[in-house]
């Protein structure tokens, strides 16, 4: 018995299906163009076997724990590390056992359907995991993780990767990406400029992030102007290692544009500790705009990740660090915070901003109608929370009569969880399909249009936008 049912996701009508189910086959086995993501690079570097199912499935997965944990599921118990050093467990047969147990609370949601796709055509299962089935699941995984062809560079052919991008910090010395490089191996994994750590205020280590920052450019942390030369250098660090983006991933979307003047003196205040709340908000909001007028000189394309109250549980930040599983949505402005931005640079010709919402409420109201007119504007896909058949779906509904398929850059990945991606992809490209299929059906778009745009979705329009 397969886990899964080959026409998931394609509409239920079947003449409709039949035009969805041809558009998808003609992608399905499509490269996989990653432009944004989190895995990480020592996988490529080292090329190591991964250690066991549960560090592979669920330790590292904020999607599998937060499940978990909103059913009383200790952290500790599924693995995951504490800030302190205190104990969490380091058997992964218990953990997978746990995991096991409570796979029924992913029934209908998408890590349901990408842990399925994993189980089923990388491992081979025919039956569904549960806790009758949890060690034998776990011996079998297990056996495979030794085999040469379930290491990561092996991988990376089978799902056929054609470039991926992970994110690093502007404090990262980029020794895995440099290792990748000098190893000879043909597969392309880049890296992606993150400066969070050294334009948001509140990030932990701020005022030691911008001294170690600096000294890295050989700048004075003491000097605005020396501050964003620093930002050039490692940018063009960065680049030097394949990066094409930066990715910022901001609260909200404010933007401001100070003069020098105004600029320098908000500097000095944040880094002497005396910004208050609106002050460091206000900082992040003048570098959002520096980092775009740094996009009009070196051409890197900027993400703008907004809209997420990041590790929102005190508790759990503290004794777990940060990105377990406690990100919540928040509303979103985009047409007031993003004008200074725009004002400045939006009607550059070389600059790229590419735009992503956990606020579906602003797709058509707001982030539809910027990017159907301004120029450096395109959409980011569903993200996040909305990385699903259902978000998919509504993204694709509340944007393209508005601003079309071509201010859009296809699909992100966005995950750490390396055996996801092909099937995140394939999520992708069945909704897509579905989709055209359906504006087939209903007159709005030729099925010869169809065929052509099927393929700019799955792969040609992240090339573009990404400059890849």
């Amino acid at each position: 018995m397969a886990l899964l049912d080959e026409n998931r996701l394609l509409p239920v009508d079947q003449g409709v299906r039949a035009l969805a189910r041809a558009l998808y086959d003609a992608v399905k086995n499509a490269p996989i163009v990653s432009p944004h993501g989190h895995t990480d690079p020592r996988w490529f570097a080292q090329d190591a076997p991964f250690a066991d199912p549960a560090q592979l499935l669920v330790t590292p997965d904020h999607y599998v724990f937060r499940m978990l944990h909103s059913q009383g599921v200790p952290l500790e118990s599924l693995g995951v590390p504490r800030v302190d050093g205190g104990a969490s467990e380091t058997d992964g047969r218990k953990i997978w056992r746990c995991f096991a147990q409570h796979y029924h609370l992913f029934r209908a949601t998408p890590s349901r359907l990408w842990l399925d796709h994993a189980f089923e055509t990388v491992f081979g299962f025919d039956t569904p995991l549960s806790a009758a089935t949890a060690d034998d699941y776990y011996d079998r995984i297990s056996q495979a993780l030794t085999r040469p062809e379930m290491r990561p560079r092996a991988l990376f052919k089978r799902f056929n990767i054609e470039v991926i991008a992970t994110t690093e910090s502007p404090l990262d010395d980029l020794k895995w990406h440099k290792m990748i490089g000098e190893s000879g191996w043909d597969g392309r994994v880049i890296t992606a400029y993150r400066p969070d750590a050294v334009t948001d205020p509140d990030f932990e280590g701020f005022g030691d992030n911008i001294e170690q920052f600096c000294a890295l450019g050989g700048q004075s942390s003491t000097s605005f102007d020396a501050y964003l030369d620093a930002h050039r250098d490692r940018r063009g660090y960065f680049k030097s290692f394949g990066a094409t983006s930066s990715d910022h991933g901001h609260r909200t979307a404010a933007t401001l544009n100070l003069d020098r003047a105004g600029a320098k003196a908000l500097y000095d205040k944040v880094l002497a500790g005396q910004a208050d709340a609106a002050e460091r908000e206000a900082f992040r909001a003048q570098m959002l705009t520096e980092m775009a007028k740094m996009s009009v000189e070196d051409g890197l394309v900027m993400q703008i990740h907004p809209g997420s109250w990041r590790n929102h549980s005190t508790p759990v930040h503290q004794r777990f660090g940060r990105d377990k599983g406690y990100d919540i949505p928040t509303r979103t402005d985009y047409v007031a915070a993003l004008k200074p931005l725009l004002d400045a640079v939006g009607e550059e010709p070389d600059l790229r901003v590419i735009l992503f919402t956990l606020d579906e409420t602003s797709y058509a109201r707001e982030l539809a109608p910027l990017a159907g007119v301004y120029p450096c504007l395109r959409l980011g896909p569903a993200w996040w929370f909305h990385d699903s058949f259902e978000g998919m779906w509504r993204y694709r509904e509340m944007i393209t009569e508005t601003a079309g398929f071509y201010n859009t850059v296809g699909f992100n990945d966005d995950t750490r969880a390396y055996l996801s991606i092909p099937a995140r992809h394939d999520v992708a490209r069945r909704v897509d399909a579905g989709f055209l299929a359906n504006l087939v059906a209903t007159g709005r778009l030729s099925e010869e249009d169809a065929y052509e745009v099927i393929q700019d979705l799955t792969h040609r329009l992240a090339r573009q936008a990404y400059k890849l």
